[in-house]
């Protein structure tokens, strides 16, 4: 995506990358969004880096993302939904979404008593990072709209630590890393 000024056309919360503290766009400011991808935006504001969350797109002009599922034909969780649904979470500075940079580890579904649970495993790119605890947020509310999905459980791990020979060739196609 190209850059794209935009006003704010309601006040609207951000989190600051890398850190993720939150703070507020206040109506009317001008913001760049410089990365528009799975429904989240990253933008910039008075100089600094700000992630805006999918449920904040209309405050950028932008529709929200509507994640889209067949219907059920049991009260099972489908795998393939789970993991459609984790490629929609991006990474606020890199363009590539959270499953082909190699960040979930494993997905472990349980059917117990006519409930479906999930438990992810992921990491970060780098241990510190501010925006773990937004992004495992971000990961738990999109995988509450799949289809049967009741209970899910996202745990952040640093064992093994990431490196970029985990991400997929598409994602290193991406990034230029070939």
């Amino acid at each position: 995506m190209e850059s794209k000024v935009v006003v704010v056309q309601r006040d609207c919360i951000a989190r600051m990358v890398p850190v993720g503290t939150p703070i507020t766009i206040p109506k009317d400011t001008f913001v760049t969004v410089t990365q528009d991808l799975g429904g989240s935006f990253t933008v910039v504001i008075n100089g600094n880096m700000a992630r805006v969350d999918s449920t904040d797109a209309d405050a950028l002009g932008f529709e929200p993302l509507e994640l889209e599922f067949e219907a059920p034909t049991d009260d099972r969780v489908r795998e393939s939904d789970v993991w459609d649904t984790m490629r929609t979470v991006y990474d606020p500075e890199i363009p590539v979404n959270l499953v082909d940079l190699g960040l979930v580890y494993s997905c472990e579904l349980h059917h117990n008593d006519g409930r479906n649970s999930a438990h992810i495993r992921m990491t970060l790119t780098a241990p510190g990072c501010g925006m773990g605890p937004v992004l495992v947020e971000e990961m738990k509310y999109r995988l509450q709209k799949v289809p049967n999905l009741h209970d899910v459980e996202v745990e952040l791990v640093f064992d093994p630590p990431w490196d970029r020979d985990m991400m997929s060739d598409e994602a290193k196609l991406e990034l230029g890393m070939f």
